[in-house]
């Protein structure tokens, strides 16, 4: 029999568990966005070319979304607080083993494989977990809260890393980001109990006089897969699928990805390049917030139309702007405060179709869309820079899918999804 310990602040104790996750997922984020402000180190110190960077970077972003629904499966049976110790345990270990490297496999093992593998249980996925375990009222403002540590993690970590870079190589980088990771293991295994009822607590807004539901355990795999089955029979997984594909094609792959790179070939510095991110991360932190609270009182499905169709057409302006310091700055400010906003609408969306029970890993699922196409376009940009000498096919293609999104986006169904598997479940 396990034994409960009391925590202070009541239901309110949810908010000490938001923070707490908050800063495990803007680590994570961190980490993630490394590999953008290492591109031109490396470059330098070793001659690899942006195609073996990017190469590193799209693996780790491939593994980050791949994770997820296992990762989330793995909360449910291992547990939350093994899973996201472990997982922080090895995004340490990979980033600081990574300041030893001497050859390209080298990179791709720590930055790529091992280092994906790692944040991948620090994500999206962790913290729709944590807000299904922990609220019942605001899921859509604290999923965009949540969300928005992507963007601060972007905020404090690249000016700061991108100064180390520039000042001190490639190396101090990963020995910062590493050092990250290991504090976060402490506070994580402190502060944040299993469940609510292990703290003697329930759900925040959770009404008086409700029992809560007996929460069954299942096997990893069939509780990865299985809802993936249920859920592939449906087209609004599909639909949402295919629109977090864009999302993660346009965002952290393509802009987080290469816009240093970008502005290194307009002569722009790295530092003030990295800046650009950072007001992205500003402004990110108040939209995704913003779309949070927008989700809890509006049609989902019209947010998303309007956050990929503005996006699409700042990507086709971005190539044929003057680069001055006024059109970025436009840039980064519009471009910020969509970057991730998608997510509280899509989570809406996929727990109204699959059920609070599935709605985790199935989410997990689509979330590997977002880093599959992640993925593709960080790889993709890289060796369309290589072999085209510019980024502008790669941007125009980029807005192209942004509008395709945006129509995509109006043609899923609210409600649950009407697929016999799905009504069996």
């Amino acid at each position: 029999m396990s034994i409960i310990r009391r925590r202070p602040f009541g239901q309110n104790y949810a908010f000490v568990v938001i923070g707490v996750i908050f800063l495990a997922l803007l680590a994570a984020a961190g980490l993630r966005s490394t590999p953008g402000v290492l591109i031109l180190p490396l470059e330098q110190a070793f001659g690899w070319g942006r195609s073996t960077t990017a190469l590193s970077a799209g693996i780790g972003i491939f593994l980050y979304g791949m994770v997820g629904p296992f990762a989330a499966a793995l909360m449910a049976s291992f547990g939350l607080r093994r899973t996201v110790l472990s997982a922080l345990a090895l995004m340490a270990l990979s980033t600081g083993a990574s300041a030893f490297m001497t050859q390209p496999w080298h990179l791709v093992l720590t930055w790529g494989v091992m280092s994906g593998i790692g944040s991948g249980a620090v994500a999206i996925v962790l913290g729709a977990t944590i807000v299904n375990r922990w609220f019942v009222s605001n899921r859509g403002l604290m999923m965009g809260l949540l969300t928005a540590s992507t963007a601060t993690g972007t905020l404090i970590f690249l000016p700061a890393l991108a100064w180390l870079a520039q000042s001190g190589g490639w190396r101090p980088v990963v020995i910062t980001v590493s050092i990250v990771a290991a504090c976060m293991i402490p506070l994580v295994w402190l502060l944040v109990p299993e469940r609510p009822s292990d703290a003697g607590l329930v759900p925040y807004g959770t009404p008086p006089g409700t029992v809560p539901a007996e929460q069954k355990r299942t096997g990893i795999l069939a509780s990865a897969f299985g809802s993936l089955a249920r859920a592939a029979r449906t087209r609004a997984f599909w639909y949402l699928f295919a629109t977090f594909f864009v999302c993660g094609f346009t965002t952290n792959g393509l802009v987080g990805t290469h816009l240093i790179a970008l502005c290194g070939d307009m002569g722009i510095p790295e530092v003030r390049a990295a800046g650009l991110l950072a007001l992205m991360g500003i402004f990110d932190l108040v939209g995704t917030t913003l779309s949070g609270w927008l989700t809890d009182r509006y049609d989902p499905r019209k947010l998303l139309f309007m956050y990929y169709g503005l996006r699409g057409l700042s990507l086709i302006y971005l190539p044929y702007s003057d680069f001055s310091f006024y059109s970025l700055s436009i840039f980064a400010i519009f471009y910020g405060l969509d970057w991730i906003a998608t997510v509280p609408p899509t989570l809406r969306l996929a727990t109204e179709a699959f059920g609070e029970r599935d709605a985790p890993v199935v989410f997990g699922w689509i979330a590997a869309g977002h880093q599959i196409g992640a993925a593709t376009a960080a790889f993709l940009g890289g060796l369309l820079r290589d072999t085209q000498g510019d980024y502008l096919g790669m941007f125009i293609f980029a807005g192209m899918t942004g509008l395709v999104a945006a129509g995509i986006s109006l043609a899923i169904r609210r409600g649950p999804a009407t697929s016999a598997a799905t009504a069996a479940a």
